[in-house]
């Protein structure tokens, strides 16, 4: 702890002089700039203050001339190298949109190796000589008979929310030979300090390019790589703005002339299941289905529930719900509570065996949400946990969801 405020600090990689130490630290910062420690006077000198955004990833070179770095700017990967000594940046090439991670570099001082992911490809080794220019890639990951050279980059796309903020997201089209408006399918990501990034979107493809429906992927307030501040703008009783949040989202679809705001699919994992039960309860008129994944349907049983090693840490995200007005307000809030107001078909999968988001969730909001008289889809795998990993069972969800779709979104 330094002063007041908590400090994280990353990485860690020792000057050639070994009198220093390289690292990414959030000291004084919104963001993780990369910093060189001087240890004899604890002194720290920021070295990527010209860049607003943070620095996620870094390596330096064994003779201590080059530090390459990654930096997350709206969620895309890019990669830089900066020489030490002048604190000049090198130029290097572009990438595709996507994700830049596991730099290292080799022995001689100038290959850099590190993986890239985009959406055209799963995680590939690449290098790139730093003194030559050259890149070179160096694996090809299977596919599996997927042609991917005309999958589209996603739009990173941008909309105001209730108070005025700029929220983003990622948005994926489907190919041009989907005639008219497209359907969307609105993902939200878990965690909820987690972050929608460009990643090879894998069976989400076969939604995109075969049944043309268009992916959003947004970044709600509480996500990670927008600073500390945006981070914690969900957290306890401010929980009701993320909500918000989605609602301006719907709102934005409805501007765009090449999607269906009138077919729209909240669906999410984990905490994005719990978001996609709020908005069902909030946005029902604004949305045609839901698919609730491993999600919290009641924030305050969910504590309760929890594996007893999480619950201090969660805890510090929704709130105490040992604290009166703390549980009066999330049981307020909580989607089970307002079932009654969820009118769309809704699909819940839960694995039996979750110790992070128990069984009872997802029994619950079934059994609760079924007195609507609306359908409701409910798959339990017996042999899973929190998300579903074994094929066979990975397998018969992606098809369970593609008839949920072709039933309740695409007519």
């Amino acid at each position: 702890k330094d002063g007041p405020e908590p400090v994280s600090y990353g990485g860690g990689r020792f000057s050639k002089d070994g009198k220093g130490l390289y690292v990414t630290t959030d000291r004084d910062s919104e963001f993780h700039r990369l910093a060189h420690i001087d240890l004899a006077t604890m002194r720290h000198t920021y070295l990527t203050d010209v860049i607003k955004w943070g620095v996620e990833d870094f390596d330096l070179s064994r003779d201590g001339k080059w530090l390459a770095f990654v930096t997350n700017e709206d969620g895309v990967s890019i990669l830089r190298v900066l020489d030490a000594a002048a604190g000049r940046e090198q130029p290097v090439p572009r990438f595709p949109v996507g994700l830049i991670s596991g730099l290292q570099w080799h022995a001689n001082g100038a290959d850099l190796g590190f993986t890239v992911e985009s959406v055209r490809s799963p995680a590939d080794a690449y290098a790139f000589n730093i003194e030559t220019g050259r890149l070179e890639r160096w694996t090809y990951s299977e596919t599996g008979g997927l042609q991917t050279d005309n999958f589209p980059d996603p739009e990173l796309v941008r909309w105001t929310s209730f108070d005025g903020r700029a929220i983003s997201g990622f948005l994926y089209l489907p190919p041009a030979r989907f005639a008219g408006k497209r359907p969307v399918a609105m993902s939200i990501h878990g965690g909820p300090e987690s972050q929608a990034r460009p990643h090879f979107l894998a069976r989400h493809n076969y939604w995109l390019n075969e049944l043309g429906i268009a992916l959003l992927y947004p970044n709600v307030r509480g996500s990670a790589g927008y600073g500390k501040t945006f981070l914690k703008l969900d957290n306890g009783r401010l929980r009701e703005d993320a909500y918000k949040d989605v609602g301006a989202l719907l709102d934005w679809v409805r501007t765009r002339p090449a999607l269906d705001a009138d077919r729209v699919m909240v669906f999410g994992t984990s905490y994005g299941g719990h978001m996609a039960l709020a908005v069902g309860t909030r946005y029902s008129d604004r949305v045609r289905c839901l698919l609730d994944i491993v999600g919290i349907s009641n924030i305050v049983t969910f504590l309760q529930n929890t594996e007893s090693y999480r619950r201090d840490l969660r805890r510090m995200e929704y709130g105490d719900e040992r604290d009166p007005e703390m549980r009066a307000f999330l049981e307020r809030i909580a989607p089970v509570n307002n079932a009654d107001k969820l009118k769309k078909p809704l699909f819940v999968v839960q694995g039996k065996n979750d110790p992070r988001v128990p069984l009872s969730e997802a029994e619950q909001m079934a059994a609760t949400a079924r007195k609507n008289g609306t359908p409701v889809w409910y798959l339990m795998a017996k042999d899973e946990g929190h998300g579903f990993s074994k094929k066979k069972n990975a397998d018969f969800l992606f098809y369970a969801i593609v008839l949920f779709m072709q039933e309740y979104l695409l007519k």
